[in-house]
């Protein structure tokens, strides 16, 4: 039994692990949407990850490199358990008072960066490759749209609507697990050299999309329940009175310091100062 199994309250039963693949299916998205939209009459280029590999002949070559995985700060989450939407509501006459209830954390939101590149025997058919590259992955607005996966407890997999699960949603209101692309600038020309010359690689042009996507975790079964909190010794502790919540430092006046502290003026002061308007009267 594992450690998280043990920490688990009476009645609770956790699910498989979900969602770890999602980095390798946005991969191999993105290689088939590539191959599937080649519509040439000589063969189709070959996709590599080796950005050192260099074809002996005049084999046309993309390269598709992920070099970096972050997480998305505009969609930052909660790490606490949260009732799943396949969870049954109260008012449903089905429902008993001992009904289990599915519990799941927030997504982890991730961004995926790829390096694409081009490789020709003559450097005009290796930019005419690089046009299309950008003009097939411009259409490619999702990589994945699908029916989102829940792998329950019990080892069912369904999708929202608790039906068995389909690639191809059966119900209009089925919540679709999405993967996005987008062409960015996120390296340099010299971020770009010193990246394939670590590889051993020549330059090459050279270009960045990222992909967002998300990554679920385990579920949870078991009794309803209001509160769902960490274990005592998986609680953060509490910060100190010089630190704020976020963790940046606070100011270095401490509260009593701040209520005797009074204001005063920078500056020397003024010699009988006398308000602006007694100056019109004497003119």
């Amino acid at each position: 039994m594992s450690t998280v199994e043990r920490l688990l309250p009476p009645g609770f039963e956790q699910g498989p692990v979900q969602g770890s693949n999602i980095i390798g299916e946005v991969t191999e998205s993105l290689h088939r949407w590539l191959l599937d939209g080649w519509t040439e009459d000589r063969p189709p280029p070959r996709l590599e990850e080796n950005l050192s590999f260099v074809p002996k002949d005049r084999e046309e070559v993309i390269y598709v490199y992920m070099y970096r995985a972050a997480r998305n700060t505009a969609l930052l989450n909660s790490k606490q358990w949260r009732a799943s939407v396949l969870s049954p509501r109260a008012d449903e006459p089905s429902v008993t008072p001992d009904a289990d209830v599915y519990y799941e954390r927030a997504p982890l939101y991730l961004n995926l960066f790829y390096l694409i590149a081009v490789h020709s025997r003559f450097r005009s058919d290796a930019e005419r490759l690089l046009g299309w590259v950008m003009m097939r992955l411009a259409e490619g607005t999702h990589l994945i749209y699908r029916p989102r996966r829940y792998v329950l407890p019990d080892g069912r997999v369904v999708d929202s609507n608790g039906t068995e699960w389909s690639a191809d949603p059966v119900a209009d209101d089925v919540i679709m697990e999405k993967v996005s692309l987008a062409m960015v600038d996120d390296l340099t020309v010299g971020d770009a050299i010193n990246f394939m010359t670590i590889h051993e690689a020549p330059y090459r042009p050279f270009l960045t999309y990222r992909a967002a996507c998300s990554m679920t975790g385990r579920m949870l079964s078991g009794p309803p329940t209001t509160i769902r909190t960490l274990p005592a010794e998986h609680r953060s502790p509490e910060p100190p009175a010089s630190q704020r919540p976020g963790g940046r430092i606070a100011g270095g006046r401490t509260d009593a310091q701040n209520e005797r502290a009074t204001w005063t003026s920078p500056g020397p002061h003024g010699t009988a100062p006398r308000p602006i308007e007694d100056n019109d009267s004497e003119v």
